[in-house]
């Protein structure tokens, strides 16, 4: 058995080969940069890609390797890109879809799997996802069996796959279902009645991502004995920590499209324990963290296939009340270009007053601020958002008004087991984070990568905010003096309480003291 004192973990991937698939979402795209960039001893990775949009695989590899993530490691490395070689194929074709010259490539060369496709969406059908999330699980164990020196397949799953249960150990869980009485089913009925089907089939999980995710899980086990396989379970991954620039985010997903519709002052009241848990994981530690679990996972075998918890909620803890303390006092620094309303985040977790909110905070404004759209003669569109910002949020209800107790023992372990070093260069100590300063790089991020505005813009954006904040506080005005003038022609009490007031005002003001004149 090889020892963590002779390898280090940039060592131990020096000549060897790596195969990832989802290398062009989000947290594959970061594994990516980090591995190239840590590791520059590394021999290929083979990423695997499908042709999309019109776009063929090269067109998307060099997309791929133009992101700003790269910026850094061209800098220390112009030709990285040699070392990154797209094998065209998908999931959800038999054999991964790859041609046999790829394949004979691949399972000649590679020695390290990372397994991170699938689909992330929380409503999405239920034979799409079983599809993505099982099936494709399914085929990769297939292929990874032909890989002659296969030395580890890290198969990224969600620290949310049982999510029915309050406390979560390391461990992988009976399934709701077993994978072959699901692989069956979908195989003959259609989709119409597998999504009749479907609130039935995930009882009490929330969604088909947690669903599939958890059978996925179960077939990996079943399949333990003739691959070296580890499961690592990430909580709600978010924006970098610090690598390789803070802030770098690259879609609307979780917590970032959350944070954006903040910025813009269009999400305004969610449902949320105020002081429950948000477990966002930073994508740097993440990705460090899959770095090391596949180093360990050679180094020091196990008989036993081991699960990791990427999380923070134990550790470092970080609430939803914070988020939307910290989110706020982020935007109204540094308000985002497109800012349509002051930002305003609210959690609360009665269901009548979030109702209420969302009537005449989130409905109401739409609907005026629609009809001054189109009195300008413009599209209106803040209706059409709101219904979409609507769905978005419901569908993260369940983990803003959740919190779960995950176990960390095989991240402590790891993090025992690394060099000084290794700690440094690879680090996923959760405890290192400073959640304001996180936020606040987050909040940029959006605005650099997500919204693609430029920081030099800044200060015509804090213009805009105050001119905002000026028409906001007229309005308030306006309707505090026409809703009062109404009670006072209205309503006795109110007109006897304004005289009261407007007198006692008088007797002080004519009982202060003259101020003598100046001779």
């Amino acid at each position: 058995m090889e020892m963590a004192g002779t390898h280090s973990i940039s060592e131990f991937y020096h000549g060897r080969s790596i195969f990832i698939t989802g290398a062009t979402g989000f947290m594959g795209k970061a594994l990516v940069e980090k591995l190239l960039r840590s590791c520059p001893g590394i021999k290929n990775v083979y990423i695997l890609i499908r042709p999309k949009r019109g776009k063929d695989v090269s067109q998307r590899l060099e997309e791929l390797l133009a992101s700003k993530l790269f910026e850094k490691l061209k800098r220390q490395d112009p030709d990285f890109s040699k070392k990154v070689i797209p094998v065209t194929g998908d999931i959800l074709h038999e054999n991964l879809g790859v041609s046999q010259k790829d394949e004979e490539r691949v399972i000649n060369d590679v020695s390290v799997v990372f397994h991170s496709a699938a689909t992330v969406k929380f409503d999405e059908e239920m034979k799409l996802a079983v599809e993505m999330n099982v099936v494709g699980v399914n085929r990769m164990i297939q292929f990874c069996k032909k890989i002659k020196n296969l030395e580890v397949l890290l198969h990224v799953s969600t620290a949310y796959c049982n999510c029915n249960v309050k406390y979560i150990d390391e461990k992988v869980y009976e399934p709701p279902l077993a994978p072959h009485k699901l692989l069956d089913a979908c195989e003959w009925m259609d989709g119409d009645v597998l999504n009749t089907l479907t609130p039935k089939m995930i009882g009490n999980r929330p969604n088909t991502y947690t669903y599939t995710k958890a059978i996925a899980e179960y077939l990996l086990y079943q399949n333990k004995e003739e691959l070296p396989v580890v499961i690592f379970r990430p909580s709600i991954v978010g924006a970098s920590w610090n690598e390789p620039v803070p802030g770098w985010v690259d879609n609307y997903n979780g917590p970032t499209g959350l944070l954006a519709a903040i910025g813009n002052g269009l999400l305004r009241v969610m449902k949320g324990d105020f002081y429950g848990t948000s477990d966002i994981i930073p994508v740097d530690i993440a990705s460090n963290m899959m770095i090391a679990v596949a180093w360990d996972n050679v180094v020091y075998k196990s008989d036993e296939l081991k699960v990791y918890h990427c999380t923070t909620g134990q550790m470092n803890k970080f609430t939803w009340g914070q988020m939307e303390r910290m989110s706020h006092e982020c935007f109204m620094k540094n308000p985002v270009n497109t800012v349509a309303r002051i930002p305003n985040p609210r959690f609360t977790k009665s269901y009548v007053w979030h109702e209420v909110c969302v009537l005449f905070d989130h409905v109401l404004p739409a609907y005026l601020m629609d009809m001054m759209m189109w009195v300008s003669g413009k599209r209106p569109i803040f209706v059409k958002i709101q219904d979409k910002l609507r769905k978005a949020v419901g569908s993260l209800d369940y983990f803003t008004q959740n919190e779960w107790v995950f176990s960390n023992k095989n991240l402590d372990d790891l993090l025992n087991k690394m060099t000084p070093e290794d700690r440094k260069t690879f680090n996923f100590n959760v405890k290192s984070i400073h959640w304001p300063t996180y936020m606040e790089s987050y909040c940029l991020g959006i605005k650099r990568f997500v919204l693609r505005e430029e920081l030099s813009e800044l200060s015509k954006a804090r213009q805009t905010l105050k001119r905002l904040q000026r028409i906001n506080f007229a309005v308030n005005v306006f309707l505090f003096i026409a809703v009062w003038r109404l009670l006072i022609n209205r309503v006795a009490v109110a007109r006897t309480l304004w005289n009261f007031l407007l007198g006692w005002a008088i007797r002080i003001f004519k009982r202060m003291p003259k101020v003598a004149k100046s001779s």
